[in-house]
């Protein structure tokens, strides 16, 4: 009796084995793709794109081959393929043969793109096919497509003298960026992608003109979250001792470590260090703007969504006109305040001066205005807020530092949030212009 049940457990092996190693060329069968097209973000020429991957299923009930799977150009496009451990060399075509997939099992594709130059200044479609060719003669496809932008690559570019920089195309940033002390760099109209760990280093001046400034990765972290929403994407704008007359207009600096840092300088009460108007510094994964004892003028500029201070100053001189400071950085609930003003940074006493009217200041947090004063009678500590919205614990009876302030508490029927457009927290999307219902109107930057 044993015997014949060894018998028979081999026999059913067999069978089985037989059964998985099964091969068909009926013309009936068919892969199958959940979808037939691989899109693609948005690449740079002459650059590596990011890994994509997709399912092949054989969902019959026997096994299916391959006589080829290559791309239709071949080798023209840039695009890189890998069927499931076996590269498509492009030396012999873009194309793999004698592939098998057994039935109701499945492959996993890799597409990578290294598209060349298009010579044209907006994206342009980059397409090619992945043909799936079966031993019946059946050809299946999956369509490739992606934006190809042509770009300029600067790698840790020295600014030694008066220069303009003004460009139709991106410029994408490797290393840092530097601008050496006694030249002025002005950039205008333009647009600089920062690879990680990139940055802006500021030794002389800098002038920027309706720009943006930004991380260099187009692509989706997510399906429903772009990198262009994560912060800390590369270092930010660092104002170093020697750095004086900084003016931006109408200029965005998204996604950084941190958004702009002023080093501790001699204060100068008749040059403004840094000039900010109808700007955004907007998620950083540190402060937005940090400035030690320097002289700093904002006027209708958004700062917002920072895991630390929106705005931190450190003693000095700021002037603040028609301004939005919203906190409402996602990734972190130990987030920083909107607005710190402080006469001192470490140990060191520096007199401070703040005056700030028609700003909004609001965020998460009870309370986003932290004015912190170490060593008054030793070093002075100024300040004055007319015709603002405050969230912090009102202040009573205090006419010389709050003049017309709207105090928001928690107990408001329009507080925080509620008092702009969007504030998506679950795709990170935000639109600071004021609601209709906001009780701010007349205040902030829009």
């Amino acid at each position: 009796m044993k015997r014949i049940f060894n018998v028979l457990a081999i026999a059913l092996c067999f069978v089985a084995c037989q059964d998985d190693d099964t091969f068909s060329a009926s013309t009936g069968l068919r892969l199958t793709f959940l979808e037939d097209t691989l899109k693609m973000d948005t690449v740079f020429s002459r650059t590596p794109s990011s890994t994509y991957t997709f399912w092949v299923y054989n969902q019959n009930d026997t096994g299916i081959r391959l006589d080829q799977v290559r791309l239709r150009r071949g080798n023209q496009t840039g695009y890189r393929v890998n069927v499931d451990g076996i590269y498509l060399d492009n030396a012999n075509g873009s194309q793999t043969s004698d592939v098998e997939i057994r039935r109701n099992d499945s492959l996993l594709v890799f597409v990578e793109l290294t598209p060349g130059e298009t010579g044209q200044q907006k994206p342009v479609l980059l397409e090619d096919d992945l043909l799936f060719i079966l031993e019946s003669g059946v050809e299946q496809k999956v369509c490739l497509r992606a934006w190809v932008w042509d770009a300029q690559k600067l790698y840790s570019p020295v600014i030694s003298k008066d220069s303009l920089i003004e460009s139709s195309i991106p410029l994408v940033i490797y290393g840092d960026m530097k601008v050496e002390e006694g030249a002025t760099l002005t950039i205008r109209n333009t647009t600089l992608y920062f690879h990680d760990s990139s940055g802006l280093d500021v030794y002389g001046s800098l002038r920027a003109e309706d720009c943006v400034m930004r991380g260099d990765r187009l692509d989706d972290m997510f399906d429903y979250l772009p990198y262009d929403r994560v912060s800390g994407q590369w270092n930010g704008i660092h104002i170093r001792e020697t750095s004086k007359d900084n003016h931006f207009l109408r200029t965005e600096i998204r996604n950084p470590l941190y958004g702009v840092v002023c080093d501790s300088a001699a204060l100068d009460t008749d040059h403004y260090r840094v000039v900010m108007e109808q700007c955004i510094i907007h998620n950083c994964e540190g402060a937005g703007l940090s400035a030690i004892n320097s002289y700093v003028y904002l006027d209708h500029c958004q700062l917002t969504n920072t895991g630390g201070d929106c705005f931190a100053l450190y003693g000095g001189i700021a002037e603040i006109s028609q301004c939005t400071f919203g906190q409402f950085y996602p990734f972190s609930a130990d987030r920083g305040a909107a607005f710190r003003f402080t006469n001192f940074y470490g140990e060191t006493d520096i007199p401070l001066y703040v005056y700030c009217a028609g700003s909004i200041m609001t965020g998460y947090a009870d309370d986003v205005v932290m004015g912190d004063a170490r060593s008054e009678g030793v070093s002075s500590f100024d300040y004055e807020f007319n015709r603002c919205l405050l969230r912090t614990p009102k202040v009573e009876d205090d006419p010389e530092h709050f003049i017309d302030i709207l105090w928001e508490t928690p107990k408001d029927s329009i507080e925080g949030k509620k008092h702009f457009v969007k504030i998506d927290e679950e795709n990170l999307i935000y639109d600071f212009h004021l609601d209709s219902l906001s009780t701010a109107k007349g205040m902030g930057c829009y």
